[in-house]
């Protein structure tokens, strides 16, 4: 069984990448991150044609969640619960898998902007308000996944200028500090589970040769909980989409249970 998570940077744009990709890797579930539509937008049936069920929560021009499917969709819950949030950053759904229901929590979380911003508060209380939301959900759901966008590299190796970036937006003490907390919550970071090249990223800015010199961050995740964590057998990141045309910048993280 196979899960993706991949911040898509525009989904009307980059519909035909996602149908190519899904073609070629038909996974059991992809989150997708930053679909910037509306839902009634949303392209439902031409993913329905893919093999896929699929829940959206988007709004107009920034933000956006959903999950495709191979199995059935229940439970879906869209936001934090308790934490009014305009923005559409958080989508839930439990899957009904042949081995047993697998709760999905996708998210695009906070860019943050600047330490020292408003932005940046808002990500902090962000981040804070959705630890309340796992905790309170793995609870309710042993066999539970958190995956999609973090904007945070956990550790220096997760950049490719640590110390030029170190305390700028994505690197700061309390950024890494909440990652440790929703670990510290029973769950794993599942590509650090295995040894990985060297240099390993998930984002490259489009900006000054980013994906050609490597110039990256890994900041696309996916935690595991302990119930999950001894069924996985490897953990990727897809580096070929980042070579598309018009890619998004960000390339897909795919685990195998």
């Amino acid at each position: 069984m196979q899960i993706a998570t991949w911040n898509i940077n525009s989904l009307s744009v980059r519909l035909p990448q996602v149908l190519a990709w899904l073609a070629a890797h038909p996974v059991d579930a992809l989150c997708l991150q930053e679909l910037k539509l509306t839902d009634d937008k949303f392209p439902h049936d031409a993913l329905k044609e893919a093999g896929y069920e699929t829940v959206a929560f988007g709004q107009k021009t920034y933000n956006g969640v959903a999950i495709l499917s191979r199995h059935p969709l229940r439970d879906v819950v869209r936001n934090i619960p308790g934490f009014g949030d305009e923005q559409a950053r958080v989508i839930a759904a439990t899957l009904d898998t042949p081995t047993g229901p697998l709760r999905l929590l996708n998210g695009y979380f906070v860019n943050g902007q600047e330490p020292g911003s408003e932005k940046f508060a808002y990500k902090m209380r962000w981040l804070q308000a959705l630890q309340d939301m796992v905790r309170a959900e793995m609870a309710a759901h042993p066999r539970l996944m958190l995956v999609g966008d973090f904007n945070v590299a956990p550790e220096d190796r997760d950049s490719y200028d640590p110390v030029g970036l170190r305390e700028t937006i994505h690197h700061t003490s309390e950024e890494r500090n909440h990652f440790q907390a929703l670990l510290a919550l029973g769950l794993t970071d599942a590509f650090r589970l295995f040894e990985q090249p060297e240099k390993s990223y998930s984002w490259w800015d489009y900006r000054m040769l980013g994906f050609q010199k490597n110039r990256g961050l890994r900041i696309d995740h996916i935690l595991v909980s302990d119930a999950l964590k001894p069924t996985v057998t490897a953990c990727v990141v897809d580096r070929a989409p980042r070579k598309n045309p018009q890619p998004s910048d960000h390339a897909p993280v795919v685990v195998t249970l």
